[in-house]
């Protein structure tokens, strides 16, 4: 079954979490979606993640477009959704012109990043799905920590999202604020809420698949990390060196051989430096 906005908003009338992951390539997405995954994210981490940049901000489309092509090919049932990358979306013309881009290349919808009510708006007018994206905005914010965090920002973050939910958006993530705030955005809103490092109680949760096996050396409070890429692949990668250098890799279990008869004509005819005919 093909997952869809409607899907999740059920999900959260009949209070049943949903799960959301980064994904960057063909390989995880596969794995990602035969999981179960609700939703799967072509997120702009993909910069910090992937391609080695400092910042999301350095992201561009063609970067969001090459993995999101990659993504969508190992993708059936999830319901795919990628981040519009920093300075695609700044009027709502704009916005429009570059989510149709995305949609052309297999996303099933979009995420804006801050408080865009307007090109929100002019999005959904058109018919593309969109997923809002409060609190820690990687694309806007310098300094990653804890919004929401007084009374008078609390009630800011909670007013902005009703008005993502007025203008149109079908899903809202929620970055780095406290529990409670989580909770009373939660409960105001009708759309379904995601959470990273947003407390127990959104409608669901999203982390980056990196952070969750363990393929960061950082720890993050808001992580849970199920594996330990990192170690197991250092591990297996000083292995491979020790028994290529020691010779015991490739051993016969990794060779193939001529056939017997093949073989005996080669070393009759290959005692001749002339003869190129078997």
């Amino acid at each position: 079954m093909k997952k869809t906005f409607e899907f999740l908003k059920r999900k959260k009338q009949r209070g049943q979490k949903i799960t959301m992951l980064t994904c960057y390539d063909y390989p995880t997405a596969v794995l990602e979606d035969n999981a179960g995954i609700d939703v799967i994210l072509v997120g702009d981490s993909v910069g910090t993640n992937v391609l080695g940049y400092e910042s999301e901000r350095q992201v561009t489309m063609d970067d969001m477009v090459h993995h999101l092509r990659a993504v969508r090919r190992g993708v059936s049932s999830a319901y795919l959704l990628v981040d519009m990358p920093y300075m695609s979306c700044e009027t709502p013309a704009m916005a429009l012109d570059n989510a149709r881009l995305m949609l052309s290349h297999g996303a099933d919808g979009v995420k804006l990043e801050g408080p865009k009510e307007d090109a929100v708006r002019h999005l959904a007018n058109q018919g593309v799905e969109v997923c809002g994206h409060l609190g820690l905005n990687p694309q806007l914010h310098d300094k990653k920590a804890l919004r929401a965090k007084t009374c008078a920002s609390a009630l800011e973050l909670v007013e902005s999202a009703l008005g993502l939910e007025r203008a149109g958006a079908g899903l809202i993530v929620f970055e780095l604020i406290p529990e409670e705030v989580g909770r009373l955005v939660t409960e105001k809103l009708t759309v379904p809420t995601i959470g990273i490092g947003a407390g127990r109680h959104t409608d669901g949760q999203v982390l980056i698949i990196n952070d969750l096996l363990g393929a960061n050396s950082f720890a993050l409070r808001h992580v849970a990390k199920y594996d330990d890429f990192n170690a197991r692949t250092a591990d297996a990668l000083r292995r491979y060196v020790d028994d290529v250098t020691a010779g015991r890799f490739p051993g016969e279990a990794n060779v193939r051989h001529l056939a017997p008869e093949e073989l005996r004509a080669l070393e009759t005819r290959g005692q001749d430096p002339h003869s190129t005919v078997c």
